[in-house]
């Protein structure tokens, strides 16, 4: 239970000059936030300023979030099969909110493949690993 006791380890501080913004989160209704915990602490490790939305997120607080602290990217974490059935919900928020081709959008998770997150237009990560490098080359080419 390696996770459980990185977990449990302290946050690490905030970057000093951050790579990138991020705004991270659970899609609505999925309350499963240790993966999503993990992949926040790696990217905030890595350079990224995080801001996290929590648990069970309606799609719109992304956007809402996102906009107002110009965040670079969301990503957002899928672990159960309701929270799937969501993913229409947050390409709608993003095409509302006018920020669907402007912003990087990253999902992981349980209950997601990368054929989902093609079918959106999305990145994906199914690590924490892989998430912190697909946001730092993501970045790089915004």
């Amino acid at each position: 239970m390696a996770w459980l006791e990185e977990i449990a380890e302290e946050e690490p501080p905030e970057p000093e000059e951050p790579i990138g913004i991020v705004v991270t989160g659970n899609l609505d209704p999925d309350m499963h936030v240790g993966a999503k915990e993990l992949v926040r602490r790696a990217l905030k490790v890595a350079g990224f300023k995080t801001i996290d939305l929590g648990g069970a997120v309606p799609a719109e607080n992304f956007v809402k979030k996102a906009k107002e602290v110009d965040a670079d990217a969301i990503v957002v974490s899928i672990n159960t099969y309701s929270a799937k059935d969501e993913i229409p919900s947050l390409v709608s928020a993003l095409e509302a909110g006018g920020i669907k081709d402007k912003i990087i959008v990253l999902i992981g998770g349980a209950a997601v493949k990368q054929v989902d997150a093609d079918e959106i237009g999305a990145l994906y990560g199914r690590t924490k690993e892989q998430a912190v490098e697909i946001m730092k080359e993501a970045i790089k080419k915004k």
